[in-house]
């Protein structure tokens, strides 16, 4: 079932949101790294701002899908590498080297978290209780190797580690990532990321547990869940300059698919397995522009 979600960010927003910051950064780096010709709008500051739309289950582990609207703004300032994390933002403070075989990704990361805080299609789930907003606080590290298996491409590994500072889930969160990128021309570029998410007791007992009070409520079992891996999943993403040519700015394209699979807990609990399902599928579509 798909459904129209309310203007605001919510689970497919976050995951759908992931992807679109993702293939802006892209084309980003299709432009610092693709065939040189010139200037580039990318020598120096500039700003990507997108828009358009996802879908996506509307919890993490539901089987309702819902659409969502995807605002996106990427950028860079005095050396400094602004990307989105959902609803949240990413910077990495060690500057690329022009040229350089290797690159480094360190800085701080912040993003909220609005699962099952609005947007809840299943009746039953819903019956559960609203829950409150997490926001994440923590960092990012990474290393990127350029020039993987041709002079444009690279492969980035990188990973993620926050913690919940607003008392909602009041847990850590480990996000590692592996995403490969490569041009197919001077206004196409792609990218193929890999991805899991590791949470602990607090997290996953936020989001997954059902103690007897959610249960006589609902009508679904008690359950408590633990820590582990929770999901595994993966996306692949196309960038497209409208006027062929991605080092001069302007409009582009994008368009996201992905594939995620709950795990351990995450699964086994009853919101996923007798209301939801473990298979999470989402896309988007979209337009950014840079100057």
């Amino acid at each position: 079932m798909i459904n129209h979600s309310p203007a605001k960010f919510n689970a497919a927003a976050y995951i759908t949101g992931l992807g679109a910051a993702l293939i802006l950064s892209t084309a980003a780096h299709a432009q610092e790294q693709g065939p040189p010709a010139g200037e580039s709008v990318f020598d120096g500051d500039y700003v990507t701002i997108g828009g358009g739309v996802g879908v996506g289950p509307s919890y993490d582990g539901s089987d309702d899908y819902v659409i969502s609207p995807l605002p996106v703004i990427i950028g860079s300032f005095a050396g400094l590498d602004f990307q989105p994390r959902g609803p949240g933002v990413a910077v990495d403070v060690i500057p690329d080297t022009d040229g350089a075989k290797i690159d480094f990704v360190l800085g701080p990361v912040v993003r909220a978290r609005f699962d099952r805080n609005n947007s809840i299609e299943d009746d039953v789930v819903r019956s559960l209780g609203k829950l409150d907003v997490a926001v994440e606080l923590g960092g990012v590290a990474g290393i990127q190797v350029n020039r993987v298996l041709h002079p444009f491409d690279s492969l980035t590994a990188q990973v993620d580690l926050r913690w919940d500072v607003a008392g909602a889930h009041s847990g850590m969160v480990v996000f590692p990532s592996l995403t490969y990128f490569t041009p197919l021309s001077r206004g196409v570029a792609v990218s193929f990321a890999l991805n899991a998410e590791y949470v602990d007791d607090d997290y996953a007992d936020y989001y997954f547990s059902i103690d007897q009070a959610g249960s006589t409520a609902s009508g679904l079992p008690t359950f408590g869940a633990e820590g582990g891996w929770k999901n595994v999943g993966a996306t692949i993403f196309t960038g497209i300059d409208l006027d062929g040519d991605v080092t001069n700015g302007g409009f582009g394209l994008f368009v996201l698919g992905g594939y995620s699979r709950l795990l351990e807990d995450a699964k086994r609990s009853p919101v996923t397995s007798i209301r939801g399902d473990a298979d999470q599928f989402f896309g988007a579509v979209g337009v950014g522009y840079t100057f």
